[in-house]
């Protein structure tokens, strides 16, 4: 057995780790019988970031099925979880601006950038969408009557991005301001935490950007088309094709 050791000092792990495989795969396959392995810090560091990318998918995958099961809409389920790519823009931007490595705290951030992402994103849509049916099914106003009018799919885009424009500038500069500090990483060792401050501040600035200004884009596309009924068959939704109204019930 041969063991090296070497000093990583100002040096991360993942960068010495890709560069010893490289060294090692530069030095061509072993001879028979002999086996060259990493060990120490590599092998838990790269599991660790395995499953955090793993976790990541799941978490938008959960979410996506989440979304559906309660607009009863693949479309909709769409609209709302393509601000994820923006998240995860702006969180690769930052950290490459800061010359920040992506590890646990920076997957961490990201996670967080991408819930309440999501969070402003189901708002917009939900009053976009309510828009769209002219206020149906919204919980202030009696379901639509047959003189409601209707909205084009671009116009009630722009109405839920108008009524919803301070509530999600709120919720994005509130998280954002309180995330600021720990981006600072002032205090004692406040440089280990500093990568969850940065994610979730440069993930969260891309998607308020794209939640605002691509997603009414992107509802106004994909909903041109859609029709104004519901799939549902819950006889108490106004939407559905089976809803009973309270009147006619009556009878």
């Amino acid at each position: 057995m041969v063991t090296i050791t070497a000093n990583i000092s100002g040096e991360d792990l993942g960068g010495v780790a890709n560069r010893v495989a490289q060294a090692i795969k530069d030095a061509g396959d072993p001879p028979p019988r002999i086996s060259v392995a990493a060990r120490g810090q590599i092998a838990p560091m790269r599991q660790m970031l395995d499953g955090l990318e793993n976790g990541l998918l799941l978490a938008v995958v959960v979410i996506f099925l989440l979304l559906a099961a309660n607009f009863q809409s693949f479309q909709l389920s769409f609209i709302v979880v393509s601000t994820v790519p923006a998240v995860i823009a702006g969180v690769v931007l930052m950290l490459w601006i800061t010359g920040t490595t992506a590890n646990l705290q920076s997957f961490m951030g990201a996670i967080m950038a991408i819930g309440v992402a999501v969070a402003n994103a189901i708002l917009l849509v939900t009053f976009a969408e309510r828009a769209r049916l002219g206020g149906a099914g919204s919980p202030s106003q009696p379901p639509r009557s047959e003189s409601t009018p209707y909205l084009s799919a671009a116009e009630a885009a722009i109405e839920g991005a108008r009524s919803r424009l301070r509530p999600i500038l709120m919720t994005s500069l509130a998280m954002m301001s309180g995330m600021l500090p720990m981006a600072l990483g002032l205090g004692e060792s406040g440089e280990q935490t500093a990568p969850l401050g940065l994610a979730v501040i440069g993930g969260l600035a891309a998607a308020t950007m794209a939640t605002l200004v691509v997603l009414p884009s992107v509802f106004a596309i994909v909903r041109a088309r859609a029709s104004a009924k519901s799939r549902s068959l819950d006889p108490d939704d106004p939407l559905s094709g089976h809803y009973v109204s309270p009147v006619r019930s009556a009878r």
